[in-house]
Formats: structure tokens, C-alpha cells, sequence
């Protein structure tokens, strides 16, 4: 099984790489941001490679980290979720972005993935959220607020802080993170102006 490759970019498709390596072309299929980053034709380039066997074919996916390949295997375990759709998640969102969707259960950012929809948006947050910060360096501290608000047990003014954001037109997870970072700035018993005004000013930075 390959796992690395080092060498120089030949060619550029619409979802693919070719990388020769010593003078062999190697079909490495990529999500777009990845191949944004790439270097140019003729440059030298490194990618971390996730290898699939099938009686027919060999495909290899290659990725700037192995954090990002980390997600392409776990999101796969995912029912409804292939390799084609797990490229089209890395290629909407950083795995660190992801990660913090995920583990505030932002199903509306993970749904804006191409080939995602509600229902698999859904699935991919339920199954994944005790796993997102491991994979993603997620905010304990986030997660666990992003948790009590699904479960209704957050002080009601944090939870009408977090709402007052996302009816500002901020993402729940963006929204959830600014005040999770307030409420730590502000201390046990902060009102919910004070921790709208905090969260906004993080969201500002």
C-alpha cells in the first residue's frame, strides 16, 4: 500500500493530480482545496496518500496532511458517504473547520458540501461528534457547550446569547465557539448582553 509521494507535479486535472515519481505518473485524485495548495507544474510537491484496492481499479487520494486523511477514513465510515462525497466535504471545509461543525452539530454548515444533504448532513454529525475534536483539535470547551445546547441544559442566558449570534447570520459552530470563549472571559454568571458583546468582539478578532 502507498501511503507517501514525493516528486514532482506533472499535470493538473479537474480532480486529479498526476505526481512522477522517478519518471512514474501517479493518478492522485484530490479534493479542490488540496489542489489549490499544490505547487505549480514542475515544482515539488508531497502528499499523503490513502490507497483503495478494487478488483477493477487502484485508486489513490492524496492529501497535504495526514490529519486530512485522517478525516477521509473517518467520514467514510459513515453510511452514505464514499470517497466522492468525503472529497467534496475536504473540499468545502479545513479539517480543523470541519472538526468544530461536527462537534457543535452544525448540521446547515456540514449540508453545504456538495452531494450532502439534510439527512446524511444529520448522520455525519451524530456519528462523528464524540470523534471530532480528537481528529480536529476542537475546543473541549466548545464541544461541550455545543452538547449542553443540543441537550437544552446550557443557562438560559448563554443559550440566548448563542441565538442572538445566529440570528445575526453567524454559523451555529462559529456562534457556539464566540460564546464559549465570552463565558470563560466573563465568568459564572455573566448576563447575556455581557456575553453577546464578549462573543462579538471575539468573532471580531
Amino acid at each position: 500500500m502507498i501511503g507517501k509521494l514525493k516528486g514532482i507535479v506533472d499535470s493538473y486535472g479537474e480532480d486529479h493530480v498526476i505526481l512522477d515519481v522517478q519518471g512514474v505518473g501517479y493518478v492522485v485524485q484530490c479534493s479542490a482545496r488540496t489542489l489549490q495548495r499544490l505547487a505549480k507544474p514542475g515544482e515539488a510537491a508531497v502528499l499523503s496518500i490513502e490507497t483503495h484496492v478494487r478488483e477493477d481499479a487502484i485508486r489513490l487520494y492524496g492529501f497535504m496532511s495526514d490529519n486530512e486523511r485522517d478525516w477521509f477514513r473517518l467520514m467514510q465510515m459513515v453510511q452514505g458517504v464514499g470517497a466522492k462525497v468525503a472529497l467534496a466535504i475536504l473540499s468545502t471545509f479545513e479539517p480543523g473547520a470541519l472538526a468544530t461543525a461536527i462537534a457543535t452539530g452544525d448540521k446547515a454548515a456540514v449540508a453545504r458540501a456538495p452531494g450532502v444533504g439534510p439527512k446524511l448532513a444529520q448522520r455525519i454529525c451524530a456519528e462523528l461528534k464524540d470523534k471530532a475534536p480528537a481528529f480536529g483539535h476542537v475546543d473541549p470547551g466548545v464541544a461541550e457547550l455545543a452538547g449542553a445546547l443540543q441537550d437544552r441544559k446550557l443557562p438560559q442566558p448563554v443559550a440566548d446569547a448563542v441565538s442572538a449570534l445566529a440570528n445575526l447570520g453567524y454559523p451555529q459552530a462559529q456562534a457556539v465557539a464566540a460564546i464559549a470563549a465570552a463565558a470563560r472571559e466573563a465568568g459564572e454568571g455573566a448576563g447575556t448582553a455581557q456575553l453577546i458583546k464578549l462573543g462579538l468582539r471575539e468573532l471580531a478578532k
